[in-house]
């Protein structure tokens, strides 16, 4: 038997990394090897397994999408441009693919919002243009100029029927007064002709979800802190309301729909008065959620997805300390037993094609210390073989080991975290980061190989990153213990981490520095208010700075966070601005600016929507005039986070030397 082709794609990969800066004899990574663009962006295999298309990039190029017969032992390279990256694709079925486009090497600054949409059979033939895009072309393919769907067309994030030239896509609507969301249309769009079929809403639509065989099923409105479901019932054919509860607060009635099953059953994520959430199916017929738990996970709430063929539930996807797949079907479980023998020591995830009698499996795979890497099991054979890796300059025996820990907070709650130390760091005093994740109401950490952390360690630093009380995935008691504590009692958890890792023995404690993004970037600062002798310094990026800026802040243009959020559920989950002003200004940066004297890095970006420059600026004019230890950055087309590799460099290396010169080598002792 011939080398499966997946080979042609993985020398693609390699021979094009070698653009990457090479380390020198004993020094650490060069910061490209963490935060340039992935090599392999993403990998689906076809809905009968025959085919893998794959999203290629490197260094000096574009990002294309390649398509590999594994049974001939062919790649093609179906779609690549010089001026745009491709950025997303999804099978429509065997023979032909729908993608769009972006230039990631520009920031939103410069980016146009439509990324279009195009087809193209996986012999890169029958290229058509399906949805308009601003701003530089692919060139090439056919469309029909005024039949062009708007640039506010998007693909939907779900594997449809995949046995015909149509797919299903969304079309945003937006209220010309606020520039809010005011509906999302679904389509069913032929990729050949482009001909279009406007699915009925049953009012006015957030989201779509399809059915185990691809067909329209649930609409989801959330609205004056309401959401409410509608079901389309194959029996009649017409909508009708399932469900309405609150959006922001748990109740028993609340849940969260995760996916159909082969035999049209709704499961969802439900708390049913239980501490933590468990998938459970929904009864179609009452809108009741069934009591029985389909599948519990201690300690933790599910927070995944289902794991489905055509026609059958394989599995559920699920997260504790890491991610796994929890399966249902006896076959799948074996498969996965004999991937993890061949793969010790990483989380491997299959991903199955349409088809029960697909020749091929998809395994993605990872640990603390190996970045994202992609193999091809044959269930018939019994062979792995590589497709490609995320990354490359990456030397697992130079990471950092990643250890989920629990941490008691000084009032006794257990706080979630992650301690990352050097590779050879363990049972050292080393200079430590306190990394905090925004949000601040998702779960932050995620055990496996990430850029930040590890780029940290490879530097010498022990990073600790908690998830404080506030953060999702651990329990209602934990997420609503955090409802109105920013600078309060969730600041007390990170400070609670640090003490903890001194108390280890890992970290020295005239050496520690809080740093973080958006929420992370507030906490940064106020907690060198509330900490001061905790902390010798802070790194702050995109960081909020004053709640009360969220609310009615200046806005050079409109906000992406919604009025609806702003009404009902920051005023229940921050702070309500009149009810809460006094805690509102003692836990304002700006507001509490002339109590931090320690070193700054502050970082932002001219276009962010979500927290404008300006929180930045009114804090720098807050901070200056006592404070001469602040450096100050802007990148002028960059939104909410970094999104060109060249402002990922530079901001990282500035971190590096930040870092360096007041808890690292450079650091008076």
């Amino acid at each position: 038997m011939p080398a499966p082709a997946a080979r042609f794609l993985c020398a693609l990969l390699l021979g094009l990394a070698c653009a990457l800066p090479a380390a020198g004899q004993g020094a650490p990574p060069p910061v490209e090897a963490f935060f340039s663009n992935p090599l392999l962006d993403d990998a689906e295999l076809s809905p009968s397994g025959r085919y893998l298309a794959a999203i290629s990039g490197a260094p000096g190029r574009r990002d294309v999408l390649v398509v590999v017969d594994l049974q001939e032992n062919k790649a093609t390279t179906v779609a690549g441009y010089k001026e745009v990256d491709v950025l997303q694709f999804q099978w429509v079925n065997d023979e032909r693919l729908m993608f769009n486009v972006s230039d990631k090497q520009v920031g939103p600054g410069g980016r146009y919002q439509g990324s279009g949409l195009y087809a193209v059979d996986r012999d890169g033939g029958g290229m058509r243009q399906l949805a308009a895009r601003s701003g530089p072309g692919t060139g090439g393919g056919s469309h029909a100029s005024r039949g062009l769907l708007p640039a506010r067309t998007a693909m939907l994030a779900q594997r449809g029927a995949q046995d015909s030239n149509a797919a299903y896509v969304n079309v945003y609507e937006w209220n010309d007064n606020d520039g809010s969301l005011a509906t999302v249309n679904l389509l069913r769009l032929d990729t050949v002709t482009g001909l279009t079929q406007v699915v009925q809403r049953p009012g006015p639509v957030d989201s779509w979800m399809l059915d185990n065989a691809g067909q329209p099923r649930l609409a989801v409105r959330s609205e004056r802190g309401t959401t409410i479901l509608h079901y389309l019932d194959p029996a009649s054919g017409k909508w009708r309301k399932l469900a309405s509860f609150s959006t922001y607060k748990e109740g028993r009635d609340t849940f969260a729909p995760v996916g159909f099953g082969a035999d049209g059953s709704l499961y969802v994520r439900a708390y049913l008065g239980q501490d933590t959430a468990a998938l459970h199916t929904l009864d179609l017929a009452t809108g009741k959620i069934n009591s029985k738990p389909v599948l519990v996970t201690p300690g933790y709430d599910f927070d995944g997805g289902l794991v489905t063929r055509r026609g059958k539930l394989l599995g559920a996807i699920v997260e504790t300390d890491a991610a796994a797949i929890v399966w249902f079907d006896p076959e799948m479980q074996a498969l996965q037993h004999k991937v993890d023998a061949l793969l010790p020591g990483t989380v491997n995830l299959l991903s199955t094609a349409a088809r029960a009698d697909a020749p091929w499996v998809l395994v993605r795979s990872f640990s603390d210390v190996r970045p994202l890497a992609y193999h091809l099991y044959s269930p018939g054979t019994g062979k792995l073989n590589p497709v490609g890796s995320s990354r490359e300059g990456i030397d697992p025996a130079r990471m950092g080991r990643q250890d989920p820990v629990r941490i008691k907070a000084r009032d006794g709650r257990e706080i979630p975290a992650l301690l990352t130390l050097p590779a050879g760091g363990a049972g050292k005093k080393l200079p430590l980061v306190v990394l905090v994740h925004g949000g601040p109401y998702v779960r932050g950490n995620h055990w496996g190989w990430e850029a930040q952390t590890q780029f940290l360690a490879s530097r010498g630093y022990a990073v600790i990153a908690p998830d404080f009380r506030g953060s999702t995935g651990y329990g209602t008691a934990h997420y609503q213990a955090g409802w109105k504590q920013w600078g309060l009692k969730m600041q007390d958890d990170m400070a609670d981490a640090a003490h903890w890792a001194v108390a280890q023995g890992h970290a020295d404690p005239q050496r520690i520095c809080i740093a973080g993004a958006s929420y992370g970037g507030y906490a940064a600062l106020i907690g060198l208010v509330k900490d001061p002798a905790l902390y010798k310094c802070a790194v702050n990026w995109v960081g909020v700075t004053d709640i009360n800026l969220l609310y009615d802040g200046h806005w050079s243009f409109d906000s992406d966070l919604g009025e609806d959020w702003k009404v009902h559920g920051m005023p229940v989950l921050v702070g309500d601005q009149v009810k809460d002003a006094a805690q509102l200004k003692a836990t304002s940066p700006i507001e509490q600016a002339a109590r931090i004297t320690q070193p700054l890095l502050l970082a932002y970006g001219a276009v962010d929507r979500r927290v404008p420059l300006y929180h930045g600026n009114k804090f720098r004019e807050a901070v200056a005039s006592h404070n001469q230890q602040v450096e100050w950055v802007v990148y002028q087309d960059e939104g909410h986070g970094w999104t060109r590799p060249e402002t990922r460099f530079d901001f990282w290396k500035r971190v590096e030397a930040f870092l360096g010169r007041h808890i690292g080598a450079g650091a008076a002792k």
